[in-house]
């Protein structure tokens, strides 16, 4: 079905299906994630899934990747598109649904990109929070490998940390030194 984008009410949805946006995903089965990875992968979409590595002791020490998040993963693709992989394809998960306008949850592409470079700092530094612990100002990294990253300050136990979240739900952290933050407006 072709819409007429000049003549439709429904031009600015229509303009939305075709943007290329980051879609947030659970799977239905447990330890689907790197599978669903791999085939998005194969398939040339654009996907994220917060690993770290581990090791284990059988007969041998083997290192594997474990989803930090158990059963989330993000893509990066068009709306019609991310349909079509659970409707026609069938793959074995289902978007998550903002409350607030009752559609599929987007992730702006600066909030995912800052999430990637924090929770890639490193997993022993920064790692996920279920929560902020004390969110204060929000504020600009100036300095160092997250340079323009913007969160809140939040202090654990005398340290400061920079903490920034995807649509609010999912929480990661990174240590900064006060000197390299600089407060935003937009408050709290």
């Amino acid at each position: 079905m072709l819409i007429d984008i000049q003549r439709s009410e429904y031009a600015p949805e229509a303009i939305q299906d075709s943007t290329v946006q980051w879609f947030v995903a659970k799977t239905r089965v447990f330890r689907q994630e790197l599978k669903i990875r791999d085939w998005a992968l194969e398939h040339g979409i654009e996907v994220f899934v917060p690993l770290f590595q581990s090791q284990h002791k059988a007969l041998k020490t083997k290192e594997t990747e474990t989803p930090v998040l158990a059963t989330y993963i993000f893509l990066r693709t068009t709306k019609k598109t991310a349909c079509a992989l659970v409707a026609d394809i069938g793959l074995p998960m289902r978007y998550l649904i903002d409350s607030a306008t009752h559609r599929m949850m987007v992730v702006p592409d600066k909030e995912m990109e800052d999430f990637q470079r924090v929770f890639d700092l490193s997993t022993s530094q920064g790692g996920l929070l279920d929560r902020p612990v004390q969110v204060g100002d929000r504020v600009q990294v100036t300095r160092g490998t997250l340079k323009g990253v913007e969160g809140h300050v939040v202090e654990l136990r005398g340290k400061t940390y920079v903490a920034v979240s995807l649509a609010g739900t999912i929480w990661t952290k990174a240590q900064v030194p006060r000197a390299w933050l600089e407060y935003k407006s937009g408050g709290r």
